[in-house]
């Protein structure tokens, strides 16, 4: 009897995920994404991405610093039902205009279609002034999308409180995802991370400073006719073009960044 009994459970559980599955399948193929955003899926494959972390429908999810909110779209109709997505954004009350306007922006994107994100919670997230999104012990899956060479600007003492904030919020067995610009470890990375790409080794040994075990990496968002080497960083490559149109038939060619997928879990 209990070999049937776990028999059922395992077949639950497997027809439970595949319903999953199906639902962010539908969800990235959803009509209220963008085109221009669903054009960048054969670059950024967020499926396969998210089920690297190993989402599910039912966990508390937080994305640190979701910019315009490319990975919100996927995360916050996929989680409404069953699960928490806390969007880790910048502070309402900061004295820097550029982050007032950038959160005003997502919370107009937000209250445009309430029946996708009106269970989003906001958590603030502005380094090194501010980090306050989610109790300590409380999450199950914090993704960061290409966001770590900007927090290096602040210096290597901010970035290990960035990775100690989001330690400190996962639960026993909780994963934290990085997704980011990959520089070649045999280029020199400049204090500043200017060029927008990081050294593999610098996340890796970051992560593990604060008490991070690397669990598993993958090469699914790796490009390997991206050298690294553009005048204007990673932003000469699409969909910025930052060269405008010099050399943009080249970045084109290139397609986005070669990166990193990294996933790391707290014991």
């Amino acid at each position: 009897m209990k070999r049937i009994l776990l028999a059922v459970a395992i077949m639950t559980g497997c027809h439970q995920l595949a319903l999953a599955d199906t639902a962010l399948d539908t969800i990235i193929a959803g009509s209220h994404r963008s085109a221009a955003n669903q054009q960048r899926d054969i670059y950024r494959h967020p499926a396969q991405t998210l089920e690297f972390f190993g989402l599910r429908p039912d966990m508390h999810v937080v994305e640190l610093s979701p910019g315009g909110g490319w990975y919100t779209e996927i995360l916050a109709p996929y989680l409404r039902d069953q699960g928490k997505l806390t969007a880790a954004a910048n502070d309402p009350a900061s004295g820097s205009e550029y982050a007032r306007r950038s959160i005003t922006n997502f919370k107009k994107k937000l209250d445009a279609a309430p029946a996708l994100y009106d269970k989003v919670g906001l958590g603030i997230f502005e380094p090194p002034a501010k980090i306050d999104y989610a109790a300590n012990h409380s999450v199950d899956l914090v993704l960061t999308f290409r966001n770590i060479h900007n927090w290096i600007s602040f210096g290597d003492d901010t970035v290990k409180f960035i990775f100690q904030q989001a330690y400190n919020s996962l639960k026993p067995g909780g994963v934290f995802g990085v997704v980011e610009h990959r520089l070649p470890e045999s280029r020199s990375q400049d204090a500043k991370a200017s060029s927008g790409y990081v050294h593999e080794s610098y996340v890796i040994n970051m992560a593990t400073s604060v008490g991070f075990t690397l669990a598993a990496k993958s090469d699914m968002n790796a490009n390997p006719k991206d050298t690294a080497d553009h005048d204007n960083g990673v932003w000469a490559l699409p969909p910025t073009f930052a060269n405008k149109e010099q050399g943009k038939a080249n970045y084109e060619a290139i397609g986005e960044s070669d990166r990193m997928t990294l996933k790391f879990i707290k014991r």
